[in-house]
């Protein structure tokens, strides 16, 4: 396909970050890579390559990488924010500091502020001003950096309220390895790939107990009625969370080594304590922080999630990973259709 070139930011150099530059290199767009790292920056610049986060990939030349943040925003209309959760109101804070113009923001990260409650779409909007934001667009789905850089075949959705703002992102990312598709709930689509997480977590505790693929499957299938339940009330469609930002954000998240929640799940199934955990993956654990809003969104909403409860517990209040189990299978019996009539409100 015919597509005009472009010049984008990607805000962040980690291996999502890295890979969605990658992308959009392909499509032949000018991409600036910002990182924090000056060592890094200059190993993409002189190498072509990101060590850290994505070993023995070579990047495209389409790719230049900056330090400077004034430098990576200079001439560009959209940005792709690529940094975790805890970050997006200080890196927003420091574009909004440098930028006159009004920007298109992709957000790509997963996750829910904690005490606030606000997902990542809304964090934006409450912290950029207005005249600096023409659109919020998120993208999500099933997706690891490891594949995408590897160019294998990947399918994400993007989501804004402003849907002219999310065909055009469809527009700068689809190619015969990245096929995007768009979805009008965006509400929806950030719940679903916020938490995933917490249950891959789940999954991850479950493997490290040895406890099987049983275990796994019951997880998933729980967890997405968790995930609905929750969603629904906070006023997504139930059908987004049998699409990409809900099953299969789910499938990929919990049963692929290459997902860090379900590593970290893993680790903390094997015995480890959550700083141990933490410390051992050198890496942001999204579904940590993200347990903690579901656990506040579930009082707010006064939405049932055991799964959310029980990982809060173990997370939390140092309650032994094989008990919280089998306190979630001792409890009392349920009808699973009337779980699930109750979830589509019908």
């Amino acid at each position: 396909m015919e597509r005009k070139r472009e010049s984008i930011a990607v805000i962040g150099a980690g291996s999502w970050g890295t890979a969605l530059a990658m992308v959009l290199a392909d499509n032949n767009h000018e991409v600036k890579l910002w990182g924090h790292n000056p060592e890094q920056i200059k190993e993409i610049n002189e190498h072509h390559i990101n060590k850290k986060y994505l070993p023995d990939i070579l990047l495209p030349e389409g790719i230049t990488g900056f330090a400077s943040m004034e430098e990576a925003l200079f001439g560009v209309n959209t940005i792709i924010l690529a940094v975790p959760t805890k970050a997006i109101r200080e890196v927003i804070g420091k574009i909004s500091a440098i930028r006159k113009e009004p920007l298109t923001v992709v957000h790509v990260s997963k996750g829910i502020e904690p005490d606030t409650l606000l997902r990542i779409s809304e964090m934006i909007e409450e912290e950029m001003p207005a005249n600096l934001l023409a659109s919020v667009v998120v993208l999500s789905g099933p997706s690891h950096a490891e594949e995408v850089s590897l160019r294998h075949p990947t399918t994400v959705t993007v989501s804004s309220k402003n849907m002219a703002a999310a065909d055009q992102v469809q527009d700068l990312f689809i190619n015969n390895n990245f096929r995007v598709y768009t979805n009008p709930d965006i509400v929806g689509v950030e719940i679903g790939g916020a938490l995933k997480n917490i249950i891959a977590l789940a999954a991850g505790i479950t493997d490290g107990l040895g406890y099987g693929d049983n275990a796994k499957a019951a997880l998933i299938t729980r967890g997405l009625a968790e995930i609905a339940r929750l969603g629904m009330k906070m006023g997504a469609s139930p059908l987004t969370f049998s699409g990409l930002t809900g099953i299969g954000d789910l499938i990929v998240t919990c049963t692929s080594v290459h997902s860090r929640n379900w590593r970290a799940g893993h680790l903390l199934g094997k015995g480890q304590n959550l700083q141990e955990v933490l410390d051992n993956m050198g890496m942001v654990v999204e579904g940590v922080r993200t347990t903690k809003a579901a656990k506040q969104l579930a009082v707010k909403y006064e939405v049932n999630m055991p799964i959310a409860d029980a990982l809060y517990d173990v997370l939390f209040n140092n309650v032994n990973a094989k008990d919280a189990v089998d306190s979630l299978m001792a409890r009392g019996k349920k009808d699973e259709m009337d779980d699930l009539t109750n979830v589509l409100d019908i």
